[in-house]
């Protein structure tokens, strides 16, 4: 299912049963029109054209409803890192520069699935089904960063988890700062990619020199 089809597309399969994805369409469009808390259930049911009691028949309240999109978000997010590691070819470095490519064009390319993800400050611990798409989503990296230090050269291996958090952390702010498309964005001389792929390196490379 295409989350950016037009209002009638989305009218056009409410009115053959897909409440649900007019829903989740419908509120994709509010959180980059207003944000994650920009808008109630009231809201939703008027953009989605429904009834205000249509949207509590899918969902209890708007967390549930986020966590739903929170969810596809992961799932889309994970297939998306793993498919940009493509096993590790040509090189691990190589493959994980890749990764965090991938990671921004998520973040550019999915800005409302990227905030409701990250932005609504759901519970995720408290949501196992929600919880366990966001963990495989980031064991994409952990095992990019596996991989990596098995090779690794330096006098004591950190622990794979510490570099694949330090790497998120990197790749998140980047996405932040410099990549979202709304009002907060930073303007930088070059592309974040670029900005993204040269911290890593440095990082990595980091990893490897003498303690002090």
């Amino acid at each position: 299912m295409a989350w950016n089809q037009s209002s009638s597309t989305e009218r056009r399969g409410y009115h053959h049963g897909n409440l649900r994805e007019a829903l989740i369409a419908a509120a994709l469009d509010l959180i980059e029109q207003k944000g994650v808390g920009g808008f109630t259930v009231a809201d939703l049911a008027r953009a989605a054209q429904v009834s205000p009691a249509a949207p509590y028949r899918h969902y209890r309240d708007k967390d549930d409803l986020l966590a739903d999109i929170a969810r596809l978000g992961f799932e889309r997010f994970g297939t998306a890192l793993l498919s940009a590691w493509e096993h590790g070819k040509p090189d691990p470095k190589t493959a994980l520069i890749r990764v965090g490519r991938s990671y921004l064009n998520f973040a550019r390319e999915n800005p409302a699935l990227y905030a409701t993800m990250f932005d609504s400050s759901l519970p995720i611990a408290a949501r196992p089904d929600l919880s366990e798409v966001a963990d495989a989503s980031f064991q994409v990296l952990r095992m990019a960063c596996e991989t990596i230090l098995e090779v690794y050269s330096g006098s004591t291996k950190p622990p794979a988890l510490m570099v694949a958090l330090h790497i998120w952390s990197l790749s998140h702010g980047i996405a932040g700062l410099f990549v979202r498309p709304d009002r907060s964005q930073r303007s930088i001389p070059i592309p974040p990619e670029d900005l993204l792929e040269a911290g890593v390196l440095i990082y990595l490379d980091g990893l490897k020199a003498p303690r002090a």
